[in-house]
């Protein structure tokens, strides 16, 4: 790269100060004629030329004339002659009377030229021009000019300077270019042009292919680069690079996050229909910030796996404490037949199993989608373990729906749990009513509960990633059922009923999307 530099450089200079030759030359040259034709033109013009002809011997008064003006006018020869071209004046004395050497024939007509002809002082630029008398008639000829050896001697000395210049361009051209070599080695790591386009070729290849996310955002918090990934995970624009991270219709959250600069670890990001999980690191050259690069992950499927494995654990939960009071009321019973009181162990029995019967016959009477109502069934033994009553509203009808049923157990289940956890900090008794019903195309679901309710302002927030109750930061329950909400085309509402808060979803059915619904 140095050395194509200094090849560059040179090639530059040198046609550049060759350049500069000719145009001197040409200039030299051309100054040269201006001055022999201006000189002539005077001496032709001089009355005392004209006079002087009249004489015998014209050169007596001619040559020292001649000679006067020709040192001061810098010329090398003035030579007056007679029409025939015979000598009156000439730098060397013994050339006088000898014939001029050159082409007079244009100056005879009147005409005054120039040309470049070599005559007894060698090669000239010269100029040629006529002597007229009062009646404009020819009486003689003028011819001043600079030889070509003084015009080479000037030529030289510009060469000269025009080389001493160009030598000293080529020094600070190849100082500059060893300059920016040097400083393109330390900015590429030491790497060649061909070591980079390659790097640049797989890295480029590498992008493209890894199914994450990949942002590069700079310190003016602009984003750089956006690999298909992230293109595909965050539905960015085609001119997405280059503008303003705030300009690309992110979450807030998520781009007050790619703003901060800061390194992130981990962080769990909704979108539109997506969770995300993000984590930033800053570049920094020195103590300077030269932006972030972010990844993303797509953690939807795993979420929502998540959301039905928690659903399942609590399923167990319900389950291990069913089991454990089974077994409780079991001794029970037996210690009453032990103790020869047989009806009261009959009468205990019977009471117990009436009322999980009675539980069972409510929920699967009013709930005849299965996984709802095994989901209804685990949330209400586990609320009934915390204290707090979970009851389903006697006009609750709702059988089978053509809904995804992991955004159901989504939405139900954190609604619920939102609830429980409202209802136990309320004031007793702690209760929570749920509605459930599919009607004119419609699926309703209402969950109240007897916590403190929300304010107005609280309620604009309870879909927002990381609000909370606990005040730690990280809720997600309510954000992910917002998240599903939209995703089946519905819509949710946060109310108040004066005992507690009121949560209430809509999802539309497809038309044959309940079965049975004329009969419910």
């Amino acid at each position: 790269m140095l050395v194509l530099q200094i090849v560059v450089v040179g090639v530059t200079v040198v046609g550049g100060t060759l350049l500069t030759f000719s145009h001197i030359r040409h200039l030299l040259n051309d100054e040269a004629a201006k001055t022999a034709k201006a000189v002539a033109i005077s001496v032709a013009a001089s009355p005392a030329v004209l006079a002087a002809l009249s004489d015998p011997d014209p050169s007596v008064a001619l040559q020292p004339y001649a000679e006067r003006v020709r040192r001061e006018a810098g010329l090398d020869f003035i030579t007056i002659m007679s029409r025939e071209g015979r000598r009156y004046t000439h730098p060397n004395p013994s050339q006088i009377g000898g014939h001029f050497l050159g082409n007079t024939a244009p100056a005879l007509e009147g005409r005054t030229f120039t040309e470049t002809y070599t005559g007894t002082l060698g090669p000239s630029v010269r100029a040629v021009t006529p002597v007229r008398d009062a009646s404009g008639h020819v009486r003689a000829l003028v011819s001043a000019g600079i030889t070509v050896d003084k015009l080479s001697a000037r030529l030289r000395d510009q060469i000269a300077a025009a080389a001493l210049t160009g030598l000293i361009g080529l020094s600070a051209g190849i100082a500059g270019a060893s300059l920016v070599s040097a400083r393109l080695r330390r900015q590429t790591h030491g790497l060649r042009s061909a070591e980079l386009s390659r790097m640049y070729e797989y890295h480029n290849a590498i992008l493209h292919a890894v199914r994450e996310g990949l942002l590069m955002v700079d310190g003016d918090r602009r984003l750089t680069l956006a690999n298909d990934g992230a293109r595909e995970l965050l539905e960015l624009p085609a001119d997405a690079e280059g503008r303003h991270v705030s300009d690309l219709g992110l979450p807030p959250s998520l781009a007050e996050s790619l703003m901060s600069g800061e390194d992130r670890a981990d962080e769990i990001h909704l979108t539109g229909d997506r969770v995300l999980v993000v984590s930033a690191a800053a570049v920094r050259s020195g103590t300077r910030s030269l932006g972030t690069v972010v990844t993303l992950r797509d953690h939807t499927e795993l979420q929502a796996l998540t959301g039905q494995l928690d659903a399942e654990r609590g399923f167990a939960e319900s389950l291990r404490s069913a089991a454990h009071e089974a077994a409780n009321r079991l001794h029970t019973v037996v210690t009453l037949v032990e103790l020869g009181r047989a009806d009261q162990a009959v009468e205990f029995a019977t009471a117990e199993l009436r009322a999980a019967q009675q539980l069972t016959d409510r929920v699967v009477g009013a709930v005849r989608e299965p996984v709802l109502a095994a989901l209804l069934l685990g949330k209400t033994a586990e609320a009934a373990e915390r204290g707090v009553e979970l009851s389903i509203s006697p006009d609750s009808v709702l059988d089978d729906v053509v809904l995804d049923r992991r955004d159901l157990v989504t939405i139900l289940g954190n609604l619920l749990d939102n609830a429980v956890e409202a209802a136990m900090s309320g004031s007793p008794p702690a209760r929570v009513d749920v509605h459930l019903r599919a009607e004119d195309g419609t699926f309703l679901v209402r969950v109240a509960d007897s916590g403190p309710g929300l304010g107005a302002q609280t309620a604009k927030d309870v879909f927002r990633r990381g609000w909370t109750t606990k005040g730690d930061g990280r809720g997600l329950g309510l954000a992910m059922v917002g998240q599903a909400v939209r995703r089946l085309g519905g819509a949710i509402e946060v109310g108040d009923d004066g005992q507690g808060a009121v949560f209430t979803v809509r999802l539309p059915l497809p038309r044959d999307g309940v079965d049975g619904e004329a009969s419910s």
